[in-house]
Formats: structure tokens, C-alpha cells, sequence
């Protein structure tokens, strides 16, 4: 049977079912909190009528404790997770570069597909919802979306020498991500009212299951593995190890530092984007907005366009702005976007927000093939490991902080932690003035960097 060097299938199959998943799983666990905290069952709307309209005023301190409840919820579940699924990214993607990169997507594939069956079994019996902490603890055990991401990214890596394709293909990956995420946020209000919990459940599982196939028996490997070499586990261990400092100590001065501050700006920039979406779907839910399931899915769906959008800038911006003001444009957009946000009392005030957020994706992969172009092939899987370490971190530690802060601002000022996320964008955009101080002709080719370190240029360096 031929094989296909395709991970773009699999990205939005994954986005199509984790995303009709993540919105239905708060509005899930808010309506379970609600009917324990109240003993009433959550308030009947229409498909676009608001749900605080069949609420009397004598419910607002109700609601106020399960949006508390609920938040709280994200929190603990964020935080059982965090440490089983970054020590499960960093070992399986930098294990890739000895052993091929379909370990890195399958296993957050098994995850996953636990993920959903786990839901899906909460919500037919009617289990304990604070299973489903457990459930996020077992699927974590396989790793995460920053596990599958950091394994494709790699793959691409492997099979892309130039590196404009490279970072074009990347930005490919993350407007499947947006096109798959935005049809299932449209999709899953409908889904919701017609079905009820159960049905998208089932339907996100199966599908998980249809791509862990996909990537077993169709998707080919990148590395050619040579199968009949054993490795103590202890060699294993220390190979990856090795690997990951290299990539820090083994370049020259100039390359490291750029490869430390590009990540730190990565961490950064992630964290206050991360962490002011979290809370999104809380916010849409709380009043004034009060919004419905229907709205909850138009919102998603406007919030996962900025994928495509961003695509479309990178695209455009990389043809006559360079790297450093691609990033600078992206930042912007966030910032704004967040800003606007708190302030938001209105429906049509929280679609608009969308608007100047566009672009808030396109740091993100301009910044993966900066960090792709400044090391070798051989050490694509160490990088990207350290990439999916820090996506896993972020993405964990953001959720967790942001919920936490939402808790304890909801009752005086819920769009505080917007605020707060544009705030913290300050430390990138400081990162980067650095970067473009001290190292502006790095980034016009940076493949000069790589044999300032004595790196092959041969079959092992990456082609301009």
C-alpha cells in the first residue's frame, strides 16, 4: 500500500473534533455546577435569544458563584494535566529525531480519542463531572495538541529545504487548524440544540478514531529508521538529553542567544494570548452578553478565522516586510484585540473584536521557522520538542493563571484578565526590539549562522 506524506489531514481532522469538543466541555461543566449550586436546571433560550433573559434578577449572586465554580473547574483540570504532558512532549518529540516522527502524532492521538470516550461516558450516565479531571489526567499521559503539533512541525521540517516553503507550509498547518476549528464552532450550537451533549461526543470520539487509523496504516515516515539498532533505555535518555543541549551549547555564541530569546518571546507572546482566549466562552456566558449556544458557536467560529487570516498575512507581509515586522504586526493585533475585548458589552461589540485581531496568529509560525532556520536537520525533533515543551507549558500554565484570575476578578471586573494579557504583551515586543537591535542581519539569512558554527551544509543543512 503506498503511503502519503501528508500531516495536513490530520491536523484538521484533530481541529474538526477538538474544537467541536472544547466549547461544548465548558458549557458541559457549566450547566452541571449550575444545576448543583442552584438545584434548577439551566435557564431555555431560543437558538439566538440570550439565557439571561428567562433569568429573574434574584439569580445574579447564583450565577456569579457558578461562573466562580466553573472557572475553578478549568483550573483544577489544567493543572493535574501540566506535568504528565510536558515530560511526555519533550521525550517523544525530541525521541523522533532517533526513532521517526509518527510516535510524536499518534500517541496524542490515543490521548485524545481517551479524551473524548471519557466525555462521552460522563455525559450518557450522568457520572460525577469531576471525572472528567481524571479523564484529563489519563489522556495527558499520551501527551497533547503541543505533542502533535511539535511532530508535524518537525515532519514539514524533514521535508522542506527552502525556507520560505517551510514557513509557508507551517502557516499551511495552522489555517487547516483555523478552516476545521471555525466549520466546528459554527456547527456545534446547532449540534447542541438538536442533540443534545451526547451525539457530539460520540461524533468527536469517532472521528479522533478515523484519524488514529489515517496516521497508522496511511501516513509514510520522514526518517529513515535503522530498526535493527538497540538502545538501552538509560543511552535513550541520555541521547535526548544531549540533543536538547546542543542545541543551546553546541552552536556559536550569537545563534544560542538568538534561539533563548526567540523562545522566551515565544513563551510570552503565547501566554498572553493563550490566556485571554481561555476564558472567552466564561465571558460570552456571564452577563451583559449572556450568550447562547448559537452565538457561543458563531464567536468560535469568528475566533478561529484569525487562522486563515493570519495565513493570508504571512503570505502577503513575507513578500516585502521582514520577519521582525511580520511579528511586530501580529503582537499589535493581539493586543488590541484584547483591549477591546474587556470592554465589550454588547453582541455586536464582541464580533467586531475579531476584526483587529486578524493577524494575531502570524507570530507564531514566522517565529517556528526563525528557530527552524537556525539549527540543523538532525536537530529539527530536539527543537521542536523544546517549541511543543513550552506550547504544552504555556498552554497549561495561561489556562490555570487566567481562570484563576477570572475567579477572583468575575464579581468586580470581569475583563480585567484581557487587560492583564495585554499588558504582559509588553515583554515580546521588548524581546524583539532586542533581537532586531543586535542581530538585524542574522534574520535576512540566517543560514550564515549555521556555518559560523561549523554545521554541515551538505544533506544536513537547511537550503535557503
Amino acid at each position: 500500500m503506498k503511503r502519503l506524506y501528508f500531516v495536513e489531514p490530520i491536523v484538521g481532522v484533530y481541529a474538526f473534533a477538538s474544537f467541536m469538543l472544547y466549547p461544548l466541555v465548558q458549557q458541559y461543566v457549566y450547566r452541571r455546577l449550575w444545576l448543583e449550586i442552584t438545584n434548577s436546571s439551566y435557564p431555555a433560550s431560543d437558538d439566538i435569544t440570550s439565557p439571561c433573559a428567562a433569568n429573574s434578577s434574584n439569580n445574579t449572586g447564583q450565577q456569579e458563584k457558578v461562573q466562580k465554580a466553573a472557572s475553578l473547574f478549568s483550573t483544577y483540570s489544567e493543572l493535574f494535566s501540566l506535568i504528565p504532558s510536558l515530560v511526555v512532549t519533550l521525550l517523544l518529540v525530541a525521541y523522533s529525531d532517533q526513532r521517526g516522527r509518527k510516535i510524536t502524532i499518534i500517541m496524542p492521538l490515543i490521548g485524545s480519542l481517551i479524551y473524548s470516550v471519557s466525555f462521552l461516558t460522563v455525559s450518557f450516565f450522568e457520572l460525577n463531572v469531576y471525572l472528567l479531571i481524571a479523564a484529563n489526567f489519563a489522556s495527558s499521559l499520551f501527551g497533547g495538541i503541543g505533542t502533535m503539533l511539535g511532530g508535524c512541525f518537525s515532519y514539514v521540517a524533514d521535508l522542506c529545504d527552502n525556507s520560505k516553503q517551510k514557513t509557508l507550509r507551517m502557516a499551511v498547518i495552522d489555517m487547516v487548524i483555523g478552516i476545521m476549528a471555525g466549520i466546528a464552532a459554527i456547527s456545534t450550537g446547532y449540534f447542541l440544540i438538536a442533540a443534545g451533549f451526547n451525539w457530539p461526543f460520540f461524533t468527536s470520539a469517532m472521528l479522533q478514531l478515523l484519524n488514529l487509523l489515517y496516521a497508522i496504516f496511511f501516513l509514510e515516515e520522514t526518517k529513515v529508521v535503522d530498526r535493527s539498532e538497540t538502545v538501552a533505555c538509560c543511552q535513550a535518555l541520555q541521547k535526548l538529553a544531549s540533543g536538547i543541549v546542543n542545541l543551546f551549547a553546541g552552536g556559536n555564541r550569537k545563534t544560542s542567544w538568538m534561539l533563548v530569546l526567540m523562545m522566551i518571546m515565544f513563551f510570552s507572546f503565547s501566554f498572553s494570548n493563550t490566556g485571554g482566549l481561555s476564558v472567552i466562552t466564561l465571558y460570552e456566558l456571564n452577563k451583559p452578553l449572556c450568550w447562547s449556544e448559537i452565538l457561543i458557536g458563531y464567536g468560535s467560529a469568528a475566533s478561529t478565522a484569525v487562522f486563515i487570516t493570519s495565513f493570508v498575512g504571512v503570505y502577503m507581509f513575507s513578500r516585502c516586510l521582514s520577519n521582525i515586522t511580520i511579528i511586530y504586526i501580529g503582537i499589535l493585533s493581539v493586543v488590541i484585540g484584547l483591549v477591546m475585548t474587556a470592554f465589550a458589552k454588547t453582541t455586536l461589540m464582541m464580533f467586531l473584536v475579531r476584526i483587529p485581531s486578524m493577524f494575531a496568529i502570524m507570530p507564531f509560525p514566522v517565529l517556528r521557522s526563525m528557530m527552524s532556520k537556525v539549527v540543523s536537520k538532525s536537530e529539527q525533533g530536539a527543537l521542536f520538542a523544546c517549541v511543543a515543551f513550552i506550547e504544552n507549558l504555556t498552554s497549561t500554565v495561561a489556562s490555570a493563571s487566567f481562570s484563576s484570575i477570572y475567579a477572583a476578578t468575575v464579581m468586580w471586573y470581569p475583563g480585567f484578565v484581557f487587560l492583564l494579557g495585554a499588558g504582559l504583551c509588553i515583554i515580546p515586543i521588548s524581546l524583539l526590539c532586542i533581537l532586531k537591535r543586535f542581530y538585524p542581519a542574522n534574520y535576512n539569512d540566517p543560514e550564515e549562522l549555521l556555518s559560523e558554527n561549523g554545521t554541515e551544509t551538505s544533506d544536513d543543512a537547511p537550503v535557503a
